[in-house]
């Protein structure tokens, strides 16, 4: 297929309607209104809000990493009332068993006939929103329990499933700093995430602002801004969101030239990472540029929406090689490379670098990595 035949083989392409485009300003609307109630409880971490909307607009998962008391799982149970959904909370340990997320069956006596029966009871996974906290604190067999979940939004006990209802999201934390009794997640489980975000610490300012109202008289008071059915349907508008030709091509040669066994990866590439990207971190470029895309209160994606969502995409998605641990250089860095050598072959006109990828760009890669 020609690069030009993209779009016009794209489905989504001839789906622009009014009703769209009213629901995309709606939303737009509804996206400061949660960044505003949400910014009650939580001081700074925009983008950290931001980015973790994406993935729920996208039907995706997140995975949030960052040092304990970063309120991680504040923001999580705060987004959950402003959307007004269902949420539970597992806290992951060494001695957690898959029926102890998705639940059991239970044998019980009826009463009246003295017959006994089994009865399922539902697990944490059967919410709207559940957060995994620490979830590299259990074994490899309660991790593969919630991914399933994950991925199939089903529940298997006794050989018969349970659909787990939607909208459902998984929102997994993880310390980066404590590793000892911990049981890491594996590539291919990583790359269930549609989002890998990175909390970093409060500004001076923020942290003042963090200390006066963690010891103050005041509670905060939540409005409910979006439903699960209005959730809903704005996962199905999201994919029917068009993208001109040059962003799909964008997206596709990112991902192509994290890989350093194919014609397409630049020579620093080939010396810094051991893998590179799927398809899967293709698909989820897209989606998520698209998400982006109306949250802002527009209904077309551009490069800049790639750009923007490419280091949460991309840096659980690659393998940083011996020599690039050695030198202390990170996937965010690479990626921030790969984004600098990168360019889109058609600029969208309102398109700019990224805020996310200017993060990583301005904590420059050691002399070695340029």
């Amino acid at each position: 297929m020609k690069e030009t035949d993209i779009a016009r083989n794209d489905p989504n392409s001839s789906n622009i309607n009014q009703d769209d485009l009213k629901i995309v300003k709606e939303l737009n609307a509804a996206f400061r209104r949660i960044t505003d109630e949400v910014g009650q409880v939580i001081v700074g971490q925009k983008e950290v809000v931001e980015q973790v909307l994406i993935a729920i607009v996208c039907r995706g998962h997140a995975l949030l990493v960052g040092v304990p008391g970063l309120a991680k799982t504040l923001l999580i149970s705060t987004l959950s009332r402003v959307l007004q959904l269902s949420f539970k909370r597992v806290q992951f340990t060494p001695d957690l068993m898959p029926s102890d997320i998705t639940g059991t069956d239970v044998l019980e006596e009826d009463r009246t006939t003295g017959k006994r029966v089994f009865r399922f009871v539902h697990g944490p996974l059967f919410a709207n929103m559940v957060l995994a906290d620490e979830i590299n604190r259990t074994p490899p067999k309660t991790q593969s329990a919630l991914l399933e979940a994950m991925q199939e939004r089903i529940v298997t006990v006794g050989g018969k499933a349970y659909p787990i209802p939607s909208p459902f999201f998984v929102l997994a934390t993880q310390n980066p700093i404590e590793q000892e009794g911990t049981y890491p997640l594996p590539e291919a489980q990583l790359d269930r995430f549609m989002f890998m975000i990175l909390v970093d610490y409060p500004s001076p300012d923020e942290e003042i602002r963090i200390m006066q109202q963690a010891s103050g008289a005041v509670e905060a008071n939540l409005k409910a801004v979006l439903g699960g059915e209005e959730i809903l349907r704005l996962q199905q508008i999201v994919r029917r969101v068009p993208a001109a030709d040059h962003v799909y091509i964008y997206a596709r040669d990112l991902v192509r030239a994290t890989r350093p066994f194919t014609p397409e990866a630049p020579p620093f590439i080939k010396e810094l990472l051991q893998w590179g990207a799927g398809p899967r971190a293709a698909i989820a470029l897209m989606l998520t540029a698209k998400a982006r895309a109306i949250l802002h209160g527009r209904y077309h994606a551009t490069t800049d929406d790639i750009r923007t969502v490419a280091l949460p995409v991309l840096r659980h998605r690659i393998i940083a090689s011996f020599n690039a641990e050695a030198a202390g250089i990170t996937t965010d860095k690479v990626v921030a490379r790969l984004l600098e050598e990168i360019r889109p072959k058609v600029e969208d006109a309102e398109s700019t670098p990224g805020p996310a990828a200017a993060d990583a760009a301005s904590s420059s890669a050691p002399a070695s990595a340029s």
